[in-house]
């Protein structure tokens, strides 16, 4: 994800990002690479010189052969250099291969060293040291009790976990009634809010991707923990549709004049949660499958950091339409994964818990993705340039009808409507429970 010519030429500035990062134990990899770089390079400046020499005995060889015919002896001096040229041969065999090795060996270490992250970004070992920057909206806590989000969907019976567990197993749910209703015009009004308002392209892209995608799109910690493999193929089921959606522009050169590349997408992701935080027994917050829509911007590295405040400021604009308080908050150094430039949350207001949970994740890869799948483009000059990558969640309920619910919900029972959604829910301004 780093060019080897940066790493070359700024180690300890890789190793000071490193430990930024509190991945101290990653700290020799960086000279490692190096010697192996440079291993790497010398045997291809000897495969050069040899190549050359070859060629140079080839022409000798054949006028030998030409003066042979007056001279006998310049057969045998002719056969003397083809000996020659046959240990070349076999010495260049050998430098092909080590190229090939330590080629394999440089890219498997320039995967795991993580991206450089951005001076801005504030330095901490985990999620706990992510720093609160703003919020918007007034966080409301009712004189009412307000139910965990299962008991609410219960209420409209619009939700059946039981049947899911049956069927599933734990992390998947069949929602029903309004509350199906209530999470495809979530997902409608969000996706019409990213082409009417903010002026992104549409895209239902595929729901699995190669491996060659998966890792040019991910780190491989976040790859254990998150895709599911198809047994006897070379697929893996989407997490997110950021995934097929950067891997779209694998081993394409753009055209710098259509830059920025600005793309909203609907998906279902699928992801396995291994890890600390595991799959809830009782509730949708973290679950093997749900529906989603994101934001792709593909662009030149100079537009990047404008991109990223535009991005993580759409998600503002839509949950405050949605009357929903949320709050900015920008994660340390410690919880990036290793392909991230910059990153920060979008966290809602949860009433019942009175605090603020994730609802939306906006990030900066700089040129990591384009590195890993050759994504450029042409700037005015013609030159051949990296291309840039952000996404940044839309909606992704279930997930996101937590926080609605939550601060919607009157004191008995029923589920206030805004009017931005009222077109998508046939006109329903309130919900009201059918069953007590």
């Amino acid at each position: 994800m780093l060019d080897i010519r940066f790493v070359r030429e700024n180690p300890e500035l890789v190793k000071e990002n490193i430990r930024k990062k509190f991945q101290d134990s990653k700290l020799p990899l960086v000279d490692e690479v190096i010697r192996l770089d440079a291993e790497y390079r010398a045997a291809i400046g000897e495969a050069s010189d040899l190549r050359a020499n070859r060629n140079k005995l080839s022409k000798q060889i054949g006028m030998l052969m030409g003066q042979a015919k007056k001279d006998p002896a310049k057969a045998a001096e002719a056969e003397e250099v083809k000996k020659q040229v046959t240990a070349q041969a076999d010495r260049l065999k050998e430098l092909e291969a080590k190229e090939d090795e330590l080629q394999a060996k440089i890219q498997e270490i320039m995967y795991t060293i993580p991206q450089m992250i951005d001076p801005s970004v504030p330095i901490g070992p985990d999620d706990s040291h992510n720093v609160e920057v703003q919020r918007f909206g007034e966080p409301v806590v009712p004189d009412y009790p307000i139910p965990y989000h299962v008991d609410i969907m219960e209420s409209f019976n619009g939700i059946d976990l039981d049947a899911a567990g049956r069927v599933s197993g734990n992390g998947f749910y069949y929602l029903l009634g309004d509350m199906a209703r209530l999470h495809e015009a979530v997902l409608a009004y969000a996706r019409d809010f990213m082409i009417d308002q903010k002026g992104f392209t549409y895209v239902i892209p595929p729901f699995m991707m190669h491996g060659n995608v998966v890792k040019g799109v991910m780190s491989f910690p976040e790859m254990d923990a998150m895709m599911y493999k198809i047994e006897g193929e070379d697929l893996y089921l989407i997490g997110t549709s950021e995934h097929t959606m950067i891997g779209r522009f694998i081993d394409q050169t753009l055209d710098g004049a259509t830059l920025p590349i600005t793309l909203t997408s609907y998906s279902p992701c699928f992801r396995k949660e291994k890890g600390a935080h595991g799959i809830e027994e009782r509730g949708v917050y973290r679950i093997h499958q749900f529906e989603k829509q994101e934001m792709i911007v593909v662009c030149k590295p100079e537009d990047s950091m404008d991109w990223y405040d535009r991005l993580w400021k759409n998600s503002v604009e839509l949950f405050r339409s949605l009357e929903i308080p949320v709050r900015q908050l920008e994660c340390c150094s410690g919880d990036l994964a290793d392909l991230k430039v910059k990153s920060c949350d979008i966290e809602a207001w949860s009433p019942r818990q009175q605090k603020y949970f994730e609802v939306c994740s906006c990030s900066n890869l700089g040129d990591a993705q384009a590195r890993r799948l050759h994504i450029r483009y042409k700037d005015e000059e013609g030159k051949t340039q990296l291309a840039h990558t952000l996404n940044n969640t839309c909606v992704a309920p279930p997930r996101m009808l937590i926080a609605f619910l939550e601060n919607h919900l009157q004191a008995d029972g029923s589920v206030t409507i805004p009017e931005v959604l009222r077109p998508y829910m046939g006109g329903k301004s309130v919900l009201v429970p059918n069953k007590k």
